[in-house]
């Protein structure tokens, strides 16, 4: 099992240009990125928002890649969005997933069925034409330029060691420096220049 914050820094090394949205891993994004205009850190909208906003940037920036962090609870929120992005198919697009059996953000509760689900094997049945599941960093750092080198879209599973967020929401200290104004205006300033 990995740390979010591990598979962050790891995935620093290979980001080139892309787009990112973080996701659930924001907090462990934000204080390493290299290029926070090219970061669209969102915060935490809604449960299952990340992958439309991420399938929506792809969509419309098809030469820039869009690296999306979501999360197994998000997946639980919007499965749909799998089969939307298959169907979809923007060879830009590179699905990670954050695995750590539980909804994180709103307590520690478990996530339906969290041993047994397959979400590569539900990627696949989706349409993604590539998925892949990790474990262990070291597997996943020999995989990354693999990962990143082929079209999209391309889903990878990773199973985190959760951290469970118990402050209420409305007490917690923000991880993102910036509100959601700014992130929207950062990254449309450098995708096309506004």
């Amino acid at each position: 099992m990995m740390e979010t914050a591990d598979v962050m820094k790891l995935f620093l090394k290979y980001r080139d240009d892309a787009v990112v949205l973080s996701g659930r891993g924001g907090r462990h994004w934000v204080p390493i990125t290299d290029n926070e205009k090219l970061d669209a850190t969102m915060g935490d909208p809604a449960m299952g928002g990340h992958a439309s906003y991420a399938l929506g940037i792809a969509l419309a920036q098809p030469r820039k890649k869009v690296v999306l962090f979501d999360s197994d609870g998000d997946i639980h929120m919007s499965m749909g969005m799998l089969a939307t992005i298959a169907e979809q198919a923007p060879t830009n697009f590179y699905h990670f997933m954050l695995d750590n059996e539980i909804y994180a953000t709103t307590g520690g509760q478990p996530v339906p069925n969290a041993k047994v689900v397959d979400y590569s094997a539900i990627a696949t049945a989706c349409g993604y034409p590539k998925a892949h599941s990790y474990s262990e960093l070291s597997d996943l750092e020999v995989g990354m330029p693999e990962i990143l080198a082929k079209e999209g879209p391309v889903f990878i599973h990773l199973k985190v060691a959760p951290t469970i967020e118990n402050t209420p929401i409305g007490q917690r200290k923000p991880w993102n420096n910036r509100d959601r104004v700014k992130v929207v205006q950062d990254v449309r300033g450098e995708l096309v220049g506004i």
